[in-house]
C-alpha cells in the first residue's frame, strides 16, 4: 500500500533566521503499513534534487524485494522544504502578493527541514523512527534530526555525509549559483527562469558527483580521428537538460544555500558537544573515492558520535556511489541492523 499525499501546516512557521512562513506545505509518500506498536517506521530524507518517492531514486535498497520493503516496514519519504516537487518551495504563491516568490523567498536551513519533517512526523502520529537513514544532504537531515530531537530515533544510518558542510563543498555550490546568476531570465519573475544557468550549474555540479575513472569508463572515445563533438561534452550537456526538464532554478539556487547552512555545531557549543547528542544507534558509510564528501568526513562522524560503527565502501562512481552501490549498502546496513537486533535481545537477557 503507498500513499502520496500534502501536509498542510496552517500555522505560521518560524525559521531558523527569525522569518516565517505564513503555511507550509509538505509532500510526503508513504509505502506499506504502520504496524499496531508503531515500532516498523523507516524515514529516509532524500538529497538535493530528489523527491518523496524513495523506491524510485534508491532502487535496490528500497523495494518489494529489498531490504527496506513496504510488506515489513512502514516507509516514510517526506519532499524537503524549498524542492520542487510539492513542498512549499520559490515558485509556490506567496501570500503577500499572491504571486510566485521566486528570490523573495526567504533563505532555509538543514534545521528548517527537519523541522517540517517533525511537523509531519507528529500529524502521522508517529514519535519513535526504527530506522532514519539518508544520503548527502539527506544524510544532513538525518544527522541534525537526531540531534534537535535525539530520544525519537532507534537507528541512524548516514550515507556520504558530513557534520558540517566543507568550504570545498561550498566553493562547489557558490560556482554553481553563479552560473545561475550569469542567465538574466533568473531576475525575470518567470516559472522557467534561470534554466540555462541551471544548466551549466548541473554540469558543475557532476564533476563532484563523479570521478575521473567514472568517465574515463563510461565517455571515453573509441576512435583516436576526433577533434570535436567528445562523448564527454555531450553527457555533459544531456546531464544539463535532463534536470532542467523536471527542476527549477530557485528551488535549486536555495537548495544549495541549505547544504551550505549544515553546520551542528551551531549553537550546541561546538560539533562534538552537538555529535556528542546522537543516542540512536549508528552506523555511518563512507566512499572511499568520494571527491565531494571525502572519506574523512564520514571518519570524523564514526569517531566522535557515541558508539557509532563506521564503514567504507569502493565505488567507481564517487559520491553517486550512494545511489548505485545499493548491494553493498543492502550487505552493510543489514548486518548492522541484525546486530543490533541481537545486542539488544542480549541486553534484554541480561536485565531480566
Amino acid at each position: 500500500m503507498s500513499t502520496t499525499a500534502t501536509y498542510t501546516y496552517n500555522k505560521p512557521f518560524k525559521l531558523e533566521n527569525g522569518k516565517k512562513l505564513r503555511k507550509v506545505e509538505i509532500a510526503y509518500q508513504t509505502y506499506g503499513k504502520l504496524n499496531a506498536k508503531k515500532d516498523n517506521v523507516i524515514w529516509a530524507c532524500h538529497a538535493l534534487t530528489a523527491n518523496a518517492d524513495v523506491l524510485d531514486w534508491w532502487k535496490g535498497l528500497f523495494g518489494n524485494n529489498d531490504l527496506f520493503n513496504p510488506e515489513e516496514h512502514f516507509i516514510i519519504c517526506a519532499n524537503v522544504l524549498g524542492s520542487h516537487y510539492g513542498s512549499t518551495n520559490p515558485l509556490s504563491i506567496n501570500p503577500a502578493t499572491g504571486l510566485p516568490y521566486y528570490l523573495a523567498f526567504p533563505d532555509l536551513t538543514i534545521r528548517d527541514m527537519v523541522a517540517a519533517h517533525q511537523l509531519l512526523a507528529a500529524h502521522l502520529g508517529i514519535s519513535s523512527i526504527k530506522v532514519l537513514i539518508g544520503g548527502s544532504l539527506g544524510g544532513q537531515q538525518a544527522l541534525e534530526w537526531s540531534i534537535s530531537d535525539a530520544k525519537s530515533i532507534e537507528n541512524l544510518i548516514l550515507v556520504a555525509s558530513n557534520a558540517v558542510h566543507s568550504p570545498w563543498g561550498i566553493a562547489f555550490n557558490e560556482s554553481q549559483r553563479l552560473a545561475i546568476s550569469t542567465d538574466r531570465t533568473f531576475y525575470a519573475q518567470l516559472p522557467e527562469g534561470g534554466l540555462k544557468g541551471l544548466k551549466t550549474a548541473r554540469s558543475i555540479a557532476l564533476l563532484s558527483y563523479r570521478t575521473y575513472e567514472a568517465y574515463s569508463s563510461t565517455q571515453l572515445e573509441s576512435v583516436n580521428d576526433k577533434t570535436g563533438s567528445f562523448r564527454a561534452a555531450s553527457y555533459q550537456n544531456y546531464q544539463g537538460e535532463k534536470l532542467c526538464k523536471r527542476f527549477n532554478a530557485y528551488s535549486y539556487w536555495y537548495l544549495t544555500k541549505a547544504m551550505d547552512s549544515h553546520n551542528v555545531g551551531r549553537g550546541r557549543n561546538s560539533v562534538l558537544d552537538a555529535l556528542a547528542l546522537v543516542k540512536a544507534n549508528t552506523l555511518v558509510i563512507g566512499i572511499e573515492n568520494d571527491v565531494l564528501f571525502p572519506l574523512s568526513e564520514q571518519e570524523f562522524l564514526g569517531k566522535n558520535i557515541p558508539g557509532a560503527e563506521f564503514k567504507s565502501i569502493s565505488s567507481a562512481y564517487g559520491h553517486d556511489g550512494f545511489l548505485i552501490e545499493t548491494d553493498t549498502l543492502t550487505r552493510i546496513i543489514g548486518n548492522f541492523l541484525k546486530e543490533t537486533i541481537n545486542k539488544k535481545i542480549i541486553k534484554l537477557h541480561k536485565t531480566a
